[in-house]
C-alpha cells in the first residue's frame, strides 16, 4: 500500500508539463554577440529570442572608419526603421555616438555610418546562394539575419531600444 501512495504522490506531483511563461510583447535591450554570431532580444534582463547573424566581411574589432566593413562594438539605439530599405527591412543602429565622432576626427578620418540590423537582399531569390548568405559575413558593417528573423524582430523592437554589440 505504501509503494502505492508513494506512486501516485510521484504522477501527481511531477508527470503534467507546465506551460512555459508568455514570451514579452517587446524587447527592452537588444544584445549582439559578434563572435557567437547571435542577436538577443531581452525583456528585464531575460533573453527570450535568439537569432542567428552575419556581420561585415571584416568583423573583428570596433568600426573605426568608413569603408572598414566591420561592425562597432558598444552602446548605441535602435533609432529608427526603414521598411523599403533595398534589404528585407531595416532597422539603424545610433553608431556613430560621440566617442566614435571625437576618435576619427582625432585620426582624421571619417566613421562612417547607415549601420543597420536588416534582413536579406531584396533581390536574393530562394536556392543556393541564399544559403551562402545564411552563412557568411557579408554586409559591409551592418547586422543581418534572415527575413524571417527580422519580421521578429521589427515586431518585438521599437525605437529607441538600447542595443549592446559585444566583441
Amino acid at each position: 500500500m505504501d509503494v502505492f501512495v508513494l506512486l501516485l504522490t510521484l504522477i501527481g506531483s511531477g508527470g503534467c508539463a507546465t506551460k512555459p511563461p508568455p514570451q514579452p510583447d517587446f524587447a527592452d535591450q537588444v544584445v549582439v554577440r559578434k563572435e557567437a554570431r547571435t542577436l538577443q532580444l531581452l525583456n528585464n534582463g531575460r533573453v527570450f529570442r535568439e537569432y542567428r547573424i552575419n556581420l561585415g566581411d571584416a568583423p573583428r574589432g570596433h568600426k573605426i572608419q568608413e569603408g572598414d566593413e566591420r561592425t562597432p562594438e558598444g552602446d548605441y539605439w535602435l533609432d529608427w526603421r526603414n521598411p523599403n530599405s533595398r534589404f528585407y527591412k531595416s532597422i539603424h543602429v545610433s553608431y556613430p555616438n560621440q566617442a566614435d565622432q571625437d576618435f576619427a576626427r582625432m585620426i582624421g578620418v571619417s566613421p562612417g555610418g547607415m549601420i543597420m540590423i536588416h534582413g536579406r537582399p531584396n533581390w536574393l531569390t530562394p536556392g543556393p546562394l541564399m544559403k551562402d548568405y545564411d552563412e557568411l559575413d557579408w554586409t559591409d558593417g551592418c547586422i543581418a539575419v534572415s527575413n524571417e528573423a527580422m519580421d521578429e524582430i521589427w515586431r518585438k523592437v521599437r525605437d529607441n531600444t538600447p542595443i549592446s554589440i559585444l566583441p
